[in-house]
């Protein structure tokens, strides 16, 4: 699913006016209809609802909807905000409709008198949409804080009020609506993925109104929305008559001394996701531990017992994965450059081997072209500078990895796998629960073993992300989210896996 600026949206919305062809007040209905659907059938009439309606389109919608919940038996009040007399001409039409009709309406003009808020009641934001391009200030920002303090259920059409498309730097979590539930028309908005304010949205839905399909395909934009079922076809069946060898043979180098964990969490990662063989090259001391919990895996022990010192390349690897556990010793920096300096198929670099890298950007210049690096936040900011905002930070990421030709995956709530063409693609998977330990090291394994497979660097990246948050979904559906623990994540990956082949397959069919 395609992300566009709110700039485009605007084009979009145009050209469907113009082409499919319909009138700017029925396209207005149209989306009225799907949003007014959602609200009814989550909130039944027992509730009363109060709109609040700004000038533009988005309090058209609003007073359209507001309408409509009249018409299913709701109680709806509305405040109109018109301080400048002028509505747009969509908003002007639907307050003549709503004035026809039981509703109360109060067009504010000059002064505002703040009706009675409680709890019980449901709120509809319609002040501002996608559109707006300043902070609120003065009154509408009281007016946001009014609503906000409440405590009712707050349904916001588009974005939440006092929330722009894209950065929100300026911006100030107080004179933003906080919403129990978005309803976003058409698109997400890339805000829900790359602003501090993204808790703000509070559950968001994305509504198809028809927009023209023609110019969604057409028009181009760098930021894509990945639910499972659009990855799904890319797995790839397993053949008849294959052996491990045609599944990748990947080296993972990871462990030292107290921190032999991560190495088996990675490798039980890249074995229950597919990889043919893996080798675990780590220190000597590890050797037990890595034999005992993982068994499948051939161990290779470093010469010295509690740290990685030299990591030799005695076999000819698909991938190599690189980081988990590893420590930040002297001599281990200096084993991960000589690598660096000799290795030529793509690397996965995580955790410690990222910190390695820290303040010494000529290593990344050393990385094979097509590598994967998955730094959190504050891994990222070590790398490559400290960012203001996750706006910054996913600009500086789109930059880092045109430049350095690596792919990106920038772990958060909506991880973010950033493409050195420019393309960044936001994954849907994924729960609070695993902002666990070793969840990361997890990852890394599954990556790393998808591209010993031979699927493209950004698929193997894309699906590692996408399989890696479906496991932690069913783990938390079939526990909680406080439950879960990198070990339940990568017992859940055949059923992962599953989900997604069967929603391959419903596809083909």
């Amino acid at each position: 699913m395609k992300i566009f600026p709110t700039d485009k949206i605007k084009k979009i919305d145009r050209y469907t006016i113009e082409n499919e062809p319909i009138a700017s007040i029925d396209l207005m209905e149209r989306a009225a209809r799907a949003i007014a659907r959602e609200i009814t059938e989550r909130w039944d009439s027992s509730r009363p609802v109060m709109v609040f309606a700004g000038s533009g389109n988005n309090g058209g919608d609003a007073l359209a909807v507001a309408r409509m919940l009249a018409e299913k038996g709701y109680w709806v009040e509305c405040i109109l905000f018109n301080p400048k007399n002028r509505l747009s001409p969509d908003c002007a039409v639907n307050r003549d409709r709503l004035m026809k009709t039981s509703v109360r309406l109060h067009e504010v003009m000059h002064e505002f008198v703040p009706p009675r808020l409680h709890r019980d009641m449901l709120i509809i934001d319609g002040l501002f949409g996608s559109g707006l391009t300043r902070p609120l200030e003065n009154a509408y920002a009281s007016v946001v804080q009014y609503i906000n303090a409440a405590g009712a259920d707050i349904v916001s059409i588009d974005m939440p009020s006092g929330l722009m498309g894209e950065d929100n730097q300026a911006c100030s979590w107080q004179k933003i609506i906080h919403p129990t539930l978005t309803l976003t028309l058409q698109f997400p908005k890339l805000a829900f993925f790359v602003s501090e304010e993204v808790p703000l949205t509070g559950t968001w839905k994305v509504l198809d109104i028809g927009l023209h399909p023609g110019i969604i395909e057409a028009e181009d934009t760098p930021y894509h929305y990945l639910p499972p079922h659009e990855v799904a076809c890319w797995l790839k069946e397993r053949q008849k008559f294959s052996n491990k060898y045609d599944y990748g043979h990947l080296l993972l180098v990871a462990g030292s001394r107290g921190m032999a964990g991560a190495a088996v969490l990675a490798a039980r990662a890249a074995l229950h996701s597919g990889a043919g063989l893996v080798s675990i090259h780590s220190a000597a001391r590890c050797e037990t531990i890595l034999q005992t919990a993982v068994p499948e895996a051939m161990f290779q022990a470093d010469a010295d017992e509690n740290i990685v010192s030299d990591i030799p390349l005695t076999r000819r690897y698909d991938c190599i994965a690189i980081g988990p556990g590893l420590g930040r010793d002297t001599a281990t920096r200096e084993a991960f450059v000589r690598l660096l300096a000799q290795v030529t198929v793509p690397l996965v670099v995580d955790a410690d081997a990222l910190n390695l890298m820290q303040g010494d950007t000529t290593l990344l210049g050393l990385l094979p072209p097509m590598s994967v690096i998955t730094p959190h936040h504050k891994e990222f900011d070590r790398l490559f500078g400290e960012s203001e905002t996750c706006y910054q930070r996913l600009q500086k990421a789109m930059e880092m990895s045109r430049h350095y030709r690596i792919v990106i995956v920038l772990k958060g709530a909506h991880t973010a796998i950033v493409s050195p063409d420019g393309k960044v693609y936001f994954n849907a998977t994924g729960n609070p629960g695993m902002a666990t330990a070793g969840s990361g090291d997890t990852l890394t394994g599954i990556i790393a073993s998808l591209l010993c497979q031979r699927y493209a660097p950004v698929q193997a990246a894309i699906l590692g992300v996408v399989l890696h948050g479906m496991a932690g979904d069913i783990a938390a559906d079939k526990e909680s989210q406080e439950y879960i623990t990198a070990g339940d994540i990568c017992h859940s990956l055949g059923e992962a896996f599953a989900r997604l082949h069967t929603l391959n397959h419903k596809q083909k069919s």
